[in-house]
């Protein structure tokens, strides 16, 4: 089922996410849910606080080339439990924050730890896009967003542009 996907500014995309004690059936169906409702977007990640609810769970698939097959990550509580001094620049963008985008500099190279679907911690070392994003989506379980890394006058332009559309968005639905 595709979920709603809150748009900023919200309040709920600026709170910590709750850590999964356990993973229950209603939470893998919210993973799956997560994943059809980020690809349909169409994105490369999303975090559970996007579509409104505080679990530490997200979702990525970071192969864009359609020859590739995909491969869809579920990480429930994921954590960077290294990462590179090296540093990398991408132009990031967010399904919360559409058609806004802005570079932001993180670790180049970062190693994950989660807990897969089936309850199985798992450990990967990423880097390139698929560092960046999930760096990004755990980010959001810390109530931060990429837009939180640009100055404070871009950050604002930014938001000013998202209560605008929201406003309309509203409009089109009255």
């Amino acid at each position: 089922m595709k979920r709603q996907i809150i748009l900023h500014p919200d309040p709920r995309l600026k709170k910590n996410a709750a850590p999964v004690a356990d993973l229950s059936d209603e939470l893998r169906v919210l993973a799956d849910d997560m994943l059809q409702t980020m690809y349909d977007a169409p994105g490369i990640g999303l975090a559970a606080p996007q579509v409104g609810l505080l679990h530490r769970l997200i979702v990525l698939d970071c192969v864009k080339v359609d020859e590739e097959k995909p491969r869809p990550l579920i990480m429930f509580n994921p954590e960077i439990v290294a990462s590179s001094d090296t540093l990398n620049t991408y132009e990031e963008g967010c399904l919360s924050i559409p058609e806004q985008f802005a570079d932001v500099t993180r670790p180049a190279e970062v190693q994950v730890r989660w807990i897969d679907r089936d309850g199985n911690e798992q450990t990967e070392g990423m880097d390139g896009l698929w560092a960046t994003c999930v760096q990004h989506e755990i980010d959001h379980l810390d109530g931060k967003l990429f837009i939180d890394y640009l100055k404070p006058l871009k950050r604002q332009m930014i938001t000013r542009k998202m209560v605008k559309m929201k406003r309309e968005l509203a409009r089109e639905k009255a």
